[in-house]
């Protein structure tokens, strides 16, 4: 599907698992982002940090994940620049 699809400028598909819908208090538990650019691989990258905070049961029984499984990892603070980066259009060759 992905190669049948004509793009003009390239284009990041990102997938959240938070710890809730409230964008005010709720955490990020995993960034997925696909990253598309004309005449490139599609580049897929996943990571998960830890929220901080304890993942309710309700998330969890959406998503998965449960607070022993992000213990020990970094918060999204730590990874945000990086993600940034990535995203950047300016770095690709088409820009």
């Amino acid at each position: 599907m992905i190669k049948n699809l004509l793009l003009d400028r390239p284009l990041a598909i990102l997938d959240l698992e938070t710890t809730g819908s409230v964008t005010s208090v709720d955490r990020i538990i995993e960034i997925s982002i696909l990253k598309l650019i004309h005449g490139a691989e599609p580049d897929h990258r996943t990571k998960r940090v830890n929220p901080g905070v304890p993942i309710p049961a309700e998330a969890t029984e959406i998503h998965g994940i449960r607070d022993e499984n992000v213990a020990g990892l970094p918060p999204f603070r730590k990874l945000a620049k990086r993600v940034v980066s990535f995203l950047d259009v300016t770095a690709c060759k088409e820009h």
